[in-house]
Protein backbone atom coordinates (compact mmCIF):
# COMPACT_ATOMS: atom_id res chain seq x y z
CA UNK A 1 0.00 0.00 0.00
CA UNK A 2 1.02 3.30 -0.67
CA UNK A 3 1.89 6.32 1.58
CA UNK A 4 0.02 9.32 0.61
CA UNK A 5 2.62 12.22 0.68
CA UNK A 6 0.40 15.05 -0.50
CA UNK A 7 -3.12 15.51 -0.26
CA UNK A 8 -4.84 17.53 -2.49
CA UNK A 9 -8.23 17.95 -0.78
CA UNK A 10 -6.57 19.48 2.50
CA UNK A 11 -4.35 22.20 0.56
CA UNK A 12 -7.90 22.86 -1.37
CA UNK A 13 -9.12 23.21 2.54
CA UNK A 14 -6.19 25.24 3.28
CA UNK A 15 -6.48 27.70 0.82
CA UNK A 16 -10.39 27.79 1.15
CA UNK A 17 -9.57 28.80 4.79
CA UNK A 18 -6.71 31.50 4.13
CA UNK A 19 -8.69 33.49 1.70
CA UNK A 20 -11.74 33.33 3.65
CA UNK A 21 -9.63 34.58 6.65
CA UNK A 22 -9.11 37.34 3.86
CA UNK A 23 -12.11 38.51 3.33
CA UNK A 24 -14.14 37.79 6.25
CA UNK A 25 -14.36 41.12 7.70
CA UNK A 26 -14.37 42.86 4.06
CA UNK A 27 -17.22 44.74 2.47
CA UNK A 28 -18.85 43.29 -0.74
CA UNK A 29 -17.13 46.50 -2.66
CA UNK A 30 -14.07 45.35 -0.50
CA UNK A 31 -14.11 41.94 -1.89
CA UNK A 32 -14.77 42.74 -5.47
CA UNK A 33 -11.55 44.86 -5.63
CA UNK A 34 -9.41 42.03 -3.92
CA UNK A 35 -10.51 39.53 -6.32
CA UNK A 36 -10.24 42.38 -8.96
CA UNK A 37 -6.58 42.95 -8.21
CA UNK A 38 -6.09 39.03 -7.79
CA UNK A 39 -6.91 38.74 -11.50
CA UNK A 40 -4.57 41.06 -12.54
CA UNK A 41 -2.41 39.87 -10.55
CA UNK A 42 -2.61 36.04 -12.25
CA UNK A 43 -2.79 37.87 -16.04
CA UNK A 44 0.20 39.44 -15.41
CA UNK A 45 1.84 35.80 -14.46
CA UNK A 46 0.92 34.67 -16.76
CA UNK A 47 2.07 36.70 -19.54
CA UNK A 48 5.31 36.89 -17.84
CA UNK A 49 5.03 32.91 -18.11
CA UNK A 50 3.99 32.98 -21.65
CA UNK A 51 7.25 35.60 -22.75
CA UNK A 52 9.75 33.25 -20.22
CA UNK A 53 8.57 30.12 -22.90
CA UNK A 54 9.69 31.67 -25.69
CA UNK A 55 6.91 30.68 -27.66
CA UNK A 56 6.25 27.39 -27.24
CA UNK A 57 2.95 26.43 -27.94
CA UNK A 58 0.93 23.71 -27.51
CA UNK A 59 -1.30 22.56 -30.18
CA UNK A 60 -4.39 24.81 -30.51
CA UNK A 61 -3.70 27.74 -27.93
CA UNK A 62 -3.73 31.39 -28.66
CA UNK A 63 -0.71 33.33 -30.08
CA UNK A 64 -0.51 35.95 -27.19
CA UNK A 65 1.59 38.53 -29.54
CA UNK A 66 -1.07 37.69 -32.62
CA UNK A 67 -3.98 35.89 -30.94
CA UNK A 68 -3.97 33.08 -33.76
CA UNK A 69 -4.85 29.89 -33.13
CA UNK A 70 -1.59 27.70 -33.37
Amino acid sequence: MKTKTFDCVEMKREAALRVHERLKDMTVEQQIEYWRQRSEEFQGEQERLRAQAGGIHREGQKDAKDGAVH
